[in-house]
């Protein structure tokens, strides 16, 4: 981890953390939820040691980077404005793009929005979702899963935050990362984020005390507030981007998906993949990878798989 080298930078009107190793054609990494630059840690050195510059932000709201406190400033144009806005900084015209869970929706959207910027796209867990003209993504979800379903259940500000708290963070972190339930992931208030504080959390090999640790810290200094807003920005993201209803990304794309990952198991996600939806609103999706026996937070918890997928794909640009 020494060779990961961390500094600020100004962008879009906040500071924004960014981790950095290596050198050679750059490589941008996003995060997800409750994730931080911390959770491409392997691929980092991995690419960084194979000639490439490995570049992971702490995105807005996370770790050590400014946190605005309201969900309106959370939309795809802030977080987009302040990846592009890091590009510049860098001096950085085309990058290669990896995201995962939240990171990947932003990455969908940094592709949909400036492709001019990405040479290629590796993404993991989400799916490019292609905007419902007729309805607001809130109003499906309720319709779909109930108003227990996690997404939903994080949208009134400080309640989430308020169930968070009554749990140790480091027991939230391990409950959050070790998670196998199949999808839709939905939480009973009665029965809380936190599940029952009595059992035990086995931690798998994958995951260690100090990175569990290193995760709680930066959560119980920053709170969870700016993650939880990419979730209230849901509504919003879906008015700002009317224009660009029907539009597909075009980039050439690389997709991995775990086939124990909620986002896989949630009803109609696996027809939308395999029936030739996705690849409808993806035209140039190249690679479709599922990975047997493998869960949400692929990356860490199959790294050498994960990198040598990064690997192979963008060596081909």
């Amino acid at each position: 981890m020494d060779k990961i080298q961390h500094k600020a930078i100004f962008v879009n009107g906040i500071n924004m953390h960014v981790a950095e190793s290596g050198e050679g054609p750059a490589v941008l990494f996003l995060h997800g939820f409750p994730e931080l630059w911390y959770t491409w840690r392997h691929q980092m050195l991995f690419l960084s040691s194979r000639g490439y510059r490995a570049i992971a932000p702490d995105l807005r709201g996370y770790g050590d980077t400014d946190a605005p406190p309201s969900a309106a400033s959370y939309t795809a144009f802030h977080i987009v404005g302040d990846l592009v806005a890091l590009l510049d900084a860098l001096g950085l015209d085309q990058i290669f793009l990896v995201g995962h869970d939240w990171g990947a929706v932003m990455a969908w959207y940094l592709c949909l929005l400036r492709p001019d910027r990405v040479k290629a796209l590796v993404n993991m867990s989400v799916v490019y979702s292609p905007r419902n003209p007729r309805r607001k993504p809130l109003e499906s979800l309720r319709a779909a899963f109930g108003d227990d379903y996690y997404m939903c259940r994080f949208q009134v500000p400080g309640e989430a935050e308020e169930e968070f708290a009554r749990v140790d963070t480091t027991r939230l972190m391990k409950k959050f990362l070790t998670s196998r339930k199949p999808g839709p992931l939905c939480v009973p208030k009665h029965v809380g984020f936190g599940g029952s504080p009595n059992s035990p959390i086995v931690l798998p090999s994958w995951l260690t005390e100090e990175d569990v640790n290193y995760y709680a810290s930066k959560f119980n200094q920053k709170g969870f507030t700016g993650g939880l807003n990419y979730y209230r920005a849901l509504d919003l993201n879906w008015e700002l981007t009317a224009p660009w209803t029907g539009s597909q990304i075009k980039v050439p794309v690389k997709f991995i998906v775990g086939d124990e990952d909620l986002t896989y198991t949630t009803p109609g996600v696996k027809e939308f993949i395999h029936g030739g939806g996705f690849k409808r609103v993806v035209p140039f999706l190249q690679e479709l990878v599922v990975m047997e026996g493998v869960a949400h937070f692929l990356n860490e918890e199959k790294p050498e798989e994960i990198n040598a997928h990064i690997y192979d794909f963008i060596q081909r640009f």
